[in-house]
């Protein structure tokens, strides 16, 4: 009787070992969720709603940064002040290009003057989306990325107008003030993230691990010991940036970074930074011209807020395909408009009027396609062991690519003149060829199903990973 008690006993408990294992991979299985994704779980995690302010705030900030630089590189004031950007200068093109360009070299380095501003802007416009992205629960990683996006296009509609008002105090303070109330949204990134934790992951690697873990239990308000912290904690400790660049992971981070790269080679920041004299090119008044580029970035924020209610039903792969092929088509026809009649606008000024509704049909294109999708596709794509380091090397190329094509911009303009807007359409195109042979559906398919369409094994090697963990908790 003793001997069969104790068999049974032996049996339950290796059910319940068996039945804890499961329920421990089956935590992992997909990702480690906190809560349900809904907008009435932010009340109850200050944490996560920090997380969104610091996104709202550092984005805006880049933000009004952009819609700055835009209007005052045409100032007579600032060009009599510094009179390098003036066309009239031999080396204008490289001149204002570089100075553009510096806000985006500020996420790598930085030089003096407006170079600094580089530094703080670039450094939290690259800094701001990484943090985020490892404080975040799972379920809001993506949702906080696409907020900040949507902040940098609020951030420069407020600072577009600001600097239009500006422009008619008479002295150099026309240009300044502008610059000088950029300090404020800085003032409260700099004194708010004092109540900010660190990140585990920026723990975990310096070797602080038991930091790591009590951070990541305050970030999730939950114990220690609870198995959801422990699980996602043993994922951060074993995460490595290099595993991104393994065949195996391969596709996935090319899909990642090319969605990021072809974002800023569609063109938007020939838009963005030098609309004024695009449309002052097209035969339209100074006033006018200010006009129609203080609306670009409101037609960018009336066509990024619908998509983003409507992403999962749309599907992923149909706007990268058929937005590349919107954004290429305003592009090529541009060029050819530009090409035939650029010496003749005054005679044909219906034809510059037509050229100015391509403008922002290209920007309605980007706004709902490439615009969130460089932030979104990369939180997808990635297993959740790797997501985070991810998402940090596709808005690294995001910010590369924006200081490239700043650089560079105005010489293009000045040398190629409308073989600027092929070469932007052309890169649209390569966009919607690349979507179509290697970007997957992602919306409402499981791990598994990603693996199948990526063609690897990861799937696998993500379960003997959690295998392990699980083990290890």
């Amino acid at each position: 009787m003793a001997q069969e008690l104790s068999v049974k006993l032996d049996k339950r408990l290796a059910e319940h070992d068996e039945y804890a294992d499961n329920h421990a991979l089956a935590l992992l299985s997909t990702e480690v969720k906190y809560d349900n994704g809904k907008l009435r779980d932010l009340a109850h995690d200050p944490y996560v709603f920090g997380a969104a302010l610091l996104a709202s705030v550092g984005g805006f900030s880049f933000g009004y940064d952009q819609g700055v630089i835009s209007i005052i590189l045409v100032m007579s004031q600032f060009r009599e002040q510094f009179p390098e950007t003036s066309p009239a200068h031999a080396h204008y093109g490289f001149n204002v290009g570089l100075m553009t360009g510096m806000l985006e070299l500020g996420a790598f380095i930085g030089f003096a003057g407006r170079f600094i501003g580089g530094i703080g802007v670039g450094t939290l416009a690259m800094g701001a989306p990484l943090y985020i992205s490892e404080i975040s629960p799972p379920t809001w990683r993506g949702a906080f990325l696409v907020l900040e996006a949507i902040s940098i296009v609020i951030g420069g509609i407020v600072s577009y107008w600001i600097t239009y008002g500006a422009r008619s105090i008479p002295s150099d303070w026309a240009f300044r003030l502008p610059f000088l109330l950029q300090m404020f949204p800085a003032l409260v990134v700099g004194a708010g993230i004092h109540f900010f934790l660190f990140s585990p992951r920026w723990l975990a690697m310096r070797g602080r691990d038991d930091d790591s873990l009590d951070c990541l239990s305050k970030l999730r308000r939950r114990s220690p010991q609870d198995k959801k912290v422990q699980l996602e904690w043993k994922g951060i400790v074993l995460e490595q940036w290099i595993d991104l660049f393994w065949p195996k992971y391969l596709k996935r981070t090319l899909v990642a970074l090319a969605i990021a790269f072809f974002q800023q080679f569609s063109g938007i920041i020939a838009f963005v930074y030098y609309a004024p004299t695009f449309f002052e090119a097209l035969g339209q008044s100074n006033n006018i011209s200010l006009i129609l580029s203080g609306l670009i970035n409101v037609c960018q924020f009336v066509g990024g807020i619908p998509i983003l209610m409507c992403l999962d039903r749309v599907g992923r792969r149909k706007l990268a395909i058929y937005g590349g092929i919107a954004m290429a088509i305003p592009h090529l026809a541009m060029a050819r408009l530009m090409n035939r009649f650029s010496s003749y606008w005054a005679a044909h000024q219906g034809i510059g009027w037509f050229c100015v509704a391509l403008v922002y049909l290209y920007v309605l294109s980007y706004s709902t396609s490439y615009g969130p999708l460089a932030w979104v596709i990369p939180t997808e794509v990635f297993p959740s062991s790797k997501r985070a380091k991810g998402v940090g090397a596709a808005t690294g190329m995001i910010w590369l690519a924006k200081f490239i094509i700043g650089v560079v911009m105005p010489d293009m303009l000045i040398k190629l003149g409308w073989g600027t807007y092929l070469f932007f359409g052309l890169f649209c195109v390569s966009a919607a060829i690349f979507s179509f042979f290697f970007v997957p559906e992602k919306s409402n398919k499981s791990l598994e199903q990603m693996a199948a369409v990526f063609g690897d094994e990861l799937m696998d090697e993500e379960r003997r990973l959690q295998s392990r963990i699980a083990g290890e908790v």
